[in-house]
């Protein structure tokens, strides 16, 4: 046997541990679907006895109804035909019982998949969810799961039936005629070896679809989130194209599923058109020697028909499981991913809790570097800030700024090093105590597609209509909210696009500051407000971090200016530190040129 033989038999044999790997992790992953399976399939057999019934009841009235040896026996035909009506009767109900069973069953299982799936996603770091196109992820919390849903609730329906009923023909045709039913086999045997090479080939092919799905998802939504960029940059034929090739690269991996997928059903209806002329042929043969009665050979030929549907059927359900497997095998994809940034709360230890009171914060030698890079974005950073104490964090863009506040509230882990905050190391603080202790305010400012109420009060779901107002009035923001069309209910659109961005900004920081945490990062959150604005909201800040400890990371050095100390990034690296009196003496530092820029620019 040539090497290149070996390799290939491998390669298959592979496929197909993976196939049913993925189907085994699956189930695994969906407990819920084996919830009453032995009911269900109890109703299933049942319900595929009523099939079969057809053809005996035919058989019983041919022979000893109308062909009786006195004559038609009209009475009995009538009680076969009342028998087989009750029966069909009961065996619907069955199967509309069963089928109740089997949908509540798996909504239910993949619903719990969908959420596993989208929690998982927000437990990945940050540099996880930036390497993967958030489209992708988006698609495969749903349409993905939704592919899955489809297959187990129609498929898997289907499949289960057609199984059955495929079993059930085939005892029932070897009692009938045993000669019969090796010509249908043998007309089967081929086709099922063909179909086989199929499937592997629709394997690839689903799952070639799906991450073109993934793709053009992704696509779509950079293309509707950056219209606003787009239009601007006069570049719609340009989006437009990317957006064609997408879609057209969608569509090619589409057609050549399908056309796969037509093949194999092709095969299958081939073979069933044999099989059929054959068990006709061979079965007048028999029925004119005596072998078997007009009955028993009308019978048969409808048994035939009963065992070529699920064959037929079968092969179609098994295209569609493909495309399902596919989907699946990307759900997985994302659960192995492993958070990088995990909660210490799973831990065997159960993690710790920041202690109460104002924190301070501790950088050990911390070095980071993001993945697929050789320059460390931030190296050999020692430093510790007091709690209580007011920093801004200043340099120029790419110094090393927001990498240094994603690390001090744990969006990201140092490559090396370690942060504290009162005395505890991150990476052993729960996720619930340090999110309620560390608030960061983000360059976006972020905003959900409800009021402005919503929004703050997203940080203390318990806040009154009362409290927010207050807070507005101590952040001297009442005047405005004043001015707004519906007030604090004023819709704030999808991302806040009902807002100016200083006014995203704005209600950003309102929410920080009903939070009340004792760590309060604002990474350049008043970078877009207009000086007015930032005079009024400096004021309101300098009372809103009185007690807390204050981390700034700031372009305006105004932030600066009224900061209880200064540190000073270039190239990843702390390069100065103190108050802003002290560090602006020197003008050829690197602080004193940034403050003379910025001096130069407010002019």
């Amino acid at each position: 046997m040539s090497t290149a033989t070996v390799e290939t038999r491998l390669g298959v044999q592979e496929r197909e541990e993976t196939i049913w790997r993925t189907l085994r992790r699956g189930l695994a992953l969906s407990p819920e679907l084996r919830t009453g399976l032995a009911g269900t399939l109890a109703l299933a057999v049942v319900s595929m006895s009523g099939r079969v019934a057809v053809p005996v009841a035919i058989q019983q009235g041919v022979d000893r109804g109308l062909l009786a040896p006195g004559g038609p026996d009209l009475v009995l035909v009538a009680q076969v035909v009342a028998f087989t009506a009750a029966l069909l009767v009961v065996t619907s109900a069955c199967g509309y019982l069963m089928m109740v069973r089997l949908f509540t069953v798996t909504e239910t299982a993949l619903a719990g998949v969908r959420v596993r799936t989208f929690r998982h996603v927000h437990d990945l770091s940050m540099l996880h969810q930036q390497a993967e196109r958030r489209g992708s992820l988006v698609s495969r919390v749903t349409s993905d799961v939704d592919i899955i849903t489809q297959f187990l609730q129609f498929g898997g329906v289907v499949l289960l039936i057609s199984l059955g009923q495929l079993a059930v023909a085939l005892v029932v045709m070897t009692v009938y005629s045993w000669q019969l039913t090796l010509v249908v086999l043998a007309a089967f045997a081929p086709a099922v070896v063909v179909i086989r090479i199929f499937q592997r080939k629709l394997a690839r092919a689903y799952g070639l679809v799906r991450r073109r799905l993934g793709e053009m998802l992704a696509a779509i939504g950079e293309s509707i989130v950056g219209a606003e960029v787009i239009r601007a940059y006069g570049v719609a034929g340009r989006t437009a194209q990317r957006l064609d090739r997408t879609i057209d690269e969608h569509r090619r991996a589409q057609q050549k599923a399908i056309r796969t997928s037509v093949l194999s059903f092709s095969v299958g209806e081939l073979a069933a058109g044999v099989a059929l002329a054959g068990a006709v042929l061979l079965g007048v043969h028999l029925g004119a020697g005596g072998g078997l009665s007009p009955g028993q050979l009308t019978a048969f030929l409808f048994l035939v028909t009963l065992f070529i549907q699920p064959v037929q059927i079968a092969t179609e359900v098994l295209n569609e499981g493909q495309n399902a497997i596919a989907g699946w095998r990307r759900v997985l994809d994302v659960l192995d991913m492993q958070p990088d940034v995990a909660d210490p709360a799973l831990s065997p230890d159960g993690g710790c809790v920041l202690p109460r009171g104002p924190l301070n914060v501790v950088f050990r030698n911390v070095g980071f570097t993001y993945p697929g890079t050789s320059r460390e974005a931030l190296s050999d950073v020692d430093l510790e800030i007091p709690a209580q104490t007011r920093v801004a964090v200043v340099g120029e863009t790419g110094s090393g700024k927001t990498t240094f506040a994603k690390l001090l509230t744990r969006l990201m882990d140092p490559t090396r090093g370690e942060v504290l905050l009162g005395g505890v190391p991150l990476t052993r603080v729960r996720f619930d105590s340090l999110r309620s202790r560390v608030v960061m305010v983000p360059q976006d400012g972020f905003l959900f597609d409800t009021t402005i109420a919503d929004n703050v009060r997203f940080a203390r779901p318990e806040a009154t209509d009362a409290d927010l107002e207050l807070a507005f009035a101590e952040l001297g923001l009442a005047d405005w909210i004043e001015s707004l069309p519906d007030g604090m209910y004023t819709r704030v659109g999808e991302r806040g696009e009902a807002l100016s961005v200083g006014e995203r900004q704005l209600v950003a920081l309102a929410r920080a500051y009903v939070a009340d945490p004792d760590l309060l990062v604002l990474d350049e959150a008043t970078s877009a407000v207009d000086p007015a604005t930032e005079v009024r909201l400096q004021r309101t800040l300098d009372a809103v971090t009185r007690g807390r400890t204050t981390v700034a990371i700031a372009h305006r050095l105004s932030t600066a200016e009224a900061a209880d100390d200064v540190i000073v990034f270039d190239r990843g690296r702390i390069v100065q530190r103190g108050p802003h009196s002290e560090l602006v003496r020197d003008p050829d530092s690197v602080y004193g040129q940034l403050y003379a820029s910025w001096l130069e620019q407010t002019r």
